[in-house]
């Protein structure tokens, strides 16, 4: 046999979304208090660096510091449909193809000092990203399109007859993605009254994304094709930082408290790094190339109330304003045209979030909760290159009173996933009809200690 190489001419963004909760871009669980119940938008104790800022202002005087560390784990399933598949033995054309992401330290760390109205916090965390997505056999969008050319090349050139279908040759792909965003956020919070507070801060955010990829086809002896197949490879790495300006009110009256945060949107481009890049990727990939790259802003407010003193209830709201931010171009593989793929969104990104936490003395909090995800994703957006999915998670856990001043959490993070189903008259560009159905598994394990003094 001999190695004729190909790779898609598509752009290889895929594998590029988050493996933790949150929006496309963003992760929120940046501590093991939001894995025990995610509804931590009226948080009063450390986590609140990230999630309520204004309500650092009702700690008690001193230094408070927390250390996280968890580990995720997620699959990505794609079922694609399409007639050439039959050739490969897949009788209805329905072929599987699995992506891992795996992400097993991921490290994040909270402080905080206050001293009468006024704290200062600061934090450092994995914000985005986290993990590296590896699909061993290719995916659907990549076999398609070769499959396709290659019948229609050797039609053209034998006769319709003699046309190489995929039982004929063998087709080896193979991806791997990852993307890390990593956030410090630094930041002051003031008491403005016995009920108000403020806050104002930022967070610099550095981006590191890298993608490899390949494909190419056996074909069998003494084949040749009409024109010479591109040989293309890519290794690519992308670097770039943004800020992101943050402001928050916290209101707190009796047993009720308030917390309410805005992130503003952070312009960020990346730039490439290129070892390995064809000719027809250069537009996008070639080294030195910048490729935007906004993080959304979002919207968060929330609610707790104490029931009982050792019963207490909280509930949450996030927005994410996923079409103002300004994302990398995407290849419209049915009209040739490509645009910034925030445009083919619906809306941005909604959460809806509830917990409850009960002592059951005083060294043992219990807690969980819940969240839906809802994202405005269209079939234009949606590629098995990079795709979400909409989804609700439980979270639940314990935190552990190791003395007056040390507590210890442990939480367990699940989420399930929708299907979605994509149909087209165009599969990939192949003017023949198919079909994608995407979904996610994923999973959080998590430990963490507090500290003050």
């Amino acid at each position: 046999m001999k190695k004729s190489k190909l790779l898609i001419s598509t752009a290889l963004l895929f594998v590029s979304a988050s493996t933790f909760a949150g929006g496309i871009l963003t992760n929120t669980n940046q501590h093991i208090a939001f894995l025990r119940n995610p509804a931590r938008d009226a948080s009063l104790e450390i986590d609140a660096v990230y999630s309520n800022p204004a309500g650092l202002a009702f700690l008690k005087d001193g230094f408070h510091l927390s250390l996280n560390i968890q580990s995720a784990y997620q699959t990505r399933t794609i079922w694609s449909t399409f007639g050439m598949f039959q050739y490969q033995g897949h009788q209805d054309g329905t072929k599987k193809y699995e992506g891992k992401a795996s992400a097993p330290i991921i490290p994040s760390f909270q402080a905080a000092y206050k001293k009468g109205d006024w704290t200062i916090s600061g934090s450092f965390a994995i914000t985005g990203g986290g993990g590296k997505a590896t699909f061993d056999n290719g995916l659907g969008s990549f076999d398609s399109q070769v499959m396709a050319l290659i019948y229609k090349q050797t039609a053209a050139a034998y006769g319709p007859e003699n046309a190489l279908t995929p039982d004929k040759y063998g087709i080896n792909s193979a991806m791997t993605g990852k993307q890390f965003i990593y956030g410090a956020q630094l930041g002051a919070t003031y008491k403005i009254s016995e009920h108000w507070a403020a806050y104002a801060g930022f967070r610099m955010n550095y981006v590191f994304d890298s993608y490899s990829g390949y494909l190419y086809a056996d074909m069998p002896n003494g084949t040749t094709t009409p024109t010479r197949l591109a040989e293309l490879e890519l290794d690519c790495d992308q670097t770039g930082w943004g800020l992101t300006p943050i402001i928050g009110v916290d209101f707190k009256y009796n047993k009720l408290n308030i917390g309410a945060k805005m992130e503003f949107n952070t312009n960020l481009n990346v730039e490439n790094e290129t070892n390995k890049c064809s000719d027809m990727l250069k537009e996008a990939y070639g080294d030195g190339v910048n490729t935007p790259h906004d993080i959304p802003a979002m919207f968060s407010i929330g609610a707790s109330y104490e029931i009982l003193s050792s019963l207490r209830v909280s509930g949450g709201f996030h927005y994410f304003f996923d079409k103002d931010a300004k994302m990398a171009d995407l290849l419209d593989l049915e009209t040739g045209t490509t645009t910034g793929r925030q445009k083919y969104l619906s809306r941005g990104t909604l959460e809806y979030l509830g917990g409850i936490e009960y002592d059951i003395n005083k060294m043992i909090q219990v807690s969980a909760g819940i969240q839906s995800t809802n994202y405005g994703i269209t079939d234009k957006y949606m590629t098995d290159l990079s795709f979400v999915t909409s989804s609700y998670s439980i979270g639940l856990g314990a935190g552990i009173n190791l003395s007056e001043d040390m507590k210890l959490n442990i939480a367990y993070f699940w989420t399930n996933y929708d299907k979605y189903t994509k149909e087209t008259d165009n599969y990939n560009g192949t003017t023949s009809a198919g079909k994608d159905v995407f979904t996610r598994t994923n999973k959080v394990f998590g430990v963490g200690l507090n500290y003050r003094f």
